[in-house]
């Protein structure tokens, strides 16, 4: 059984449930996740709130001083995190390296904190009469990370709390906790006072316990759209700063003008990365005009060629997905595509993976005419599922996405800078990308997406951390 990090000790739940943690390319279980009652959040906050006095007089220098030496020894275990993060998600290691380092430069983001933190201030506002405005932190914060990215997502958050003279608490997903334990214990090592930071195991009713308890100031979330909506809903109610990212259904455009050889593989890695288990993979192609048959046939092609098994297999380019529960619902998402009326034009159901006959594989997957009103067009289906819908023109490319009440990511190939600057300057999506298959931005920019694959105002990482993590106190000063 995991244990839970609390007030600088590592303890023993008292939970009588728990959840298996898989090896999803050999289906065996690896670990056991305690489903944790709501008081032993209680105990998590009071460690948290007990350690934020000291913690926010500590001068941002010092608490940047701590981000340096925990990027610092993720560099030095670099590896041995990254084949974690394969063993229990079941994504390739060079995926796995390629999230790693994306969380790395967050950290190294939060590490800037003296120059991020500082405030602004004017003289003479008023006849001998100045105003400042200082960043202070806020208190307790608290995070619920999904499955999808067991070490880059929690990286999102607790560096840019924590630098910002925050306390904190993690919830990591039950089915993925052994990179998230694993970088605690580096965490051990990075001169943090007990009670900074915080790992709570557990379900739905640590979720409830974090949007609830009255300790907690701010609630960071990432999963479904659904229960991105509730979390939001809940937390909010109780008075906190909510940023929650939901899910999503990215739609990528391809122009007839499009670099066909050099845009494919790109297109081919946006739907099939991470078994197609990430928020900003392709969901739906819209191959414009001409571009529809072409498209069609390099991406069968491509995705024919990938090597499916073990994700630690050095030759392996696309691994499991997460569960078996998982692999089902998304079977369930092929079935109901054929049901539809969609052209299966390549089926990964019958695939074997013959040296992994536990593992929850599926082979790429490809749909042709896909209608938006299809669940398979219209539903997150978060598995190696590519679905084609045929449009006239760009203008219609837009109309289908601007349909859908998602918002996350976008992508547009096309060689024309004149429907490259169109795209983006109506595409309804948040992070637009041009020529490029998985939009998302580098971790001085905000990371997030709008209508209902996003509930708040301020984003992940960048600037809107450093703001979302603190409170912009102003001082109006006279002196007689």
């Amino acid at each position: 059984m995991l244990p839970h990090f609390i007030g600088g000790r590592w303890t023993s739940s008292s939970a009588t449930e728990f959840v298996p943690v898989h090896n999803p390319a050999r289906g065996e279980v690896i670990a056991r996740t305690p489903l944790a009652p709501k008081s032993e959040v209680d105990a998590a906050v009071q460690a948290a709130a007990a350690a934020f006095p000291e913690w926010c007089d500590t001068p941002p220098v010092a608490r940047a001083q701590t981000m340096f030496k925990f990027k610092q020894l993720l560099e030095d275990h670099f590896e041995e995190i990254a084949r974690i993060v394969t063993t229990e998600h079941g994504k390739t290691l060079d995926e796995s390296r390629g999230s790693l380092r994306r969380g790395i430069e967050c950290v190294e983001v939060a590490c800037g904190a003296p120059s991020m933190l500082m405030g602004y201030g004017l003289e003479n506002v008023g006849r001998n009469i100045d105003c400042s405005v200082m960043r202070q932190p806020i208190g307790v914060c608290a995070a619920i990370s999904p499955f999808n990215f067991p070490a880059m997502v929690p990286l999102w958050f607790l560096p840019f709390a924590i630098v910002s003279g925050n306390t904190f608490i993690l919830k990591p997903s039950e089915q993925v906790p052994l990179s998230q334990k694993r970088m605690f214990e580096l965490l051990e090592r990075c001169d943090l006072p007990p009670g900074v930071v915080n790992l709570v195991h557990g379900g739905k009713a640590v979720v409830e316990a974090i949007c609830d308890h009255p300790g907690i100031r701010a609630v960071s979330f990432v999963g479904s759209t659904p229960i991105a909506r509730l979390v939001y809903q809940r937390a909010t109610h109780a008075g906190k700063r909510v940023q929650a990212l939901g899910g999503a259904k990215n739609f990528i455009v391809v122009m007839p003008d499009a670099d066909f050889e050099k845009s494919m593989p790109v297109i081919t890695e946006s739907f099939y990365g991470c078994a197609g288990e990430r928020c900003l993979a392709g969901s739906v192609l819209l191959p414009v005009g001409d571009a529809h048959k072409t498209t069609r046939e390099m991406l069968i092609e491509a995705a024919k060629s990938l090597k499916v098994g073990d994700g630690l297999d050095d030759n392996v380019t696309m691994g499991p997905v997460i569960s078996a529960k998982h692999r089902e619902r998304v079977l369930g998402f092929v079935e109901q595509g054929g049901k539809e009326g969609a052209k299966l034009a390549l089926d990964g159901r019958p695939l074997k993976v013959d040296d992994r006959p536990n593992g929850f594989f599926l082979g790429p997957t490809v749909f042709d005419e896909v209608s938006p009103s299809m669940v398979i067009g219209t539903e997150e289906i978060f598995g190696p599922v590519a679905g084609l819908h045929r449009v006239k023109t760009l203008d219609d490319a837009i109309a289908v996405m601007d349909a859908h009440p998602n918002a996350n990511a976008t992508s547009i190939f096309t060689t024309s800078g004149k429907a490259a600057r169109e795209f983006a300057h109506k595409a309804t999506a948040s992070m637009v990308g041009v020529n490029i298959g998985v939009a998302a931005p580098m971790s001085y920019f905000p990371f997030g997406g709008a209508r209902d694959s996003f509930f708040g105002d301020l984003k992940v990482h960048g600037r809107d951390a450093f703001q979302f993590y603190t409170d912009g106190k102003v001082t109006i000063s006279r002196w007689f």
